[in-house]
């Protein structure tokens, strides 16, 4: 009878083991699964985000060699729209094409490191006293702009875009960054891309065989094209290609071409 008894006492302790360690191991509550799944979902999220931002550093120094394409000409390819490009080498352009680009969008493109922080500082305080709005954007970051993100003013793209001109600036020559800009800058009404096809539009020949005042008609209208005509140029248009000619031979500039950031 002993034997019986604790045979029963035995089996009753291996019966309350199991249940202990079954509920230990059972899956939790059902409310709890929803929750556990929106934070996978979450997580997910976030890892993709990450990657998104991290691209355009991980692609930046691909970019030293090949024919890049802006996110603008990609787009227009989607929807369907015209989109004429014809890619040209830096040293084959016509010399005063670079010069007055530089001299009309970015004077400061050979000293500073991806941004002009004095330009930016001033195109701030001007929004804040409501005056008409300018442009504090240095080539590389139209380049940054123009590459990976999207056109338009907003606080989220501005903050992308600084450290990313920045990490252009780093990882490629000068000369680079302004020949890719030349190939990828917006140059005509309808969807004409970088300075060869701007100037096959405008005047009817190559990058390579514009003069002076060409070059500078057309960097009078890179900031609207579709309004600005570098083939019809109007009295303001003249005024700035002008204003650019005399900027393309200042001292600076001429100075900046002959030091060696690329040049």
């Amino acid at each position: 009878m002993a034997k019986v008894t604790k045979a029963l006492e035995n089996s009753r302790n291996i019966m309350e083991m199991s249940l202990g360690w079954g509920l230990f191991f059972a899956p939790g509550p059902a409310w709890a699964e929803p929750e556990a799944s929106d934070l996978r979902i979450v997580r997910i999220l976030i890892l993709i985000l990450l990657a998104v931002l991290l691209l355009p550093y991980v692609v930046t120094p691909f970019y030293r060699t090949g024919h890049p394409v802006s996110m603008l000409m990609a787009w227009r390819w989607l929807k369907g729209a015209p989109v004429t490009r014809q890619w040209i080498d830096f040293n084959a352009m016509s010399p005063y094409l670079p010069r007055s680009v530089v001299g009309s969008e970015d004077a400061k493109f050979c000293s500073h490191r991806g941004v002009d922080w004095g330009a930016l500082q001033d195109a701030i305080d001007d929004a804040e006293d409501g005056e008409p709005a300018r442009g504090g954007s240095t080539i590389t970051q139209q380049v940054a702009k123009n590459l990976f993100l999207w056109p338009g003013r907003s606080v989220v793209r501005k903050a992308l875009e600084l450290p990313l001109a920045m990490w252009i600036d780093l990882v490629l020559p000068k000369q680079r960054i302004l020949e890719i800009y030349l190939n990828i800058a917006e140059l005509g009404p309808s969807g004409q891309f970088g300075v060869e096809a701007g100037s096959m539009y405008a005047f009817g020949r190559s990058a390579a065989t514009l003069s002076a005042r060409e070059a500078a008609l057309l960097a009078a209208i890179l900031p609207n094209p579709v309004r600005r005509s570098a083939r019809n140029p109007g009295p303001g248009v003249r005024r700035l290609a002008g204003t650019y000619m005399a900027r393309a031979n200042a001292v600076a500039l001429q100075r900046c071409w002959s030091e060696n950031r690329g040049f």
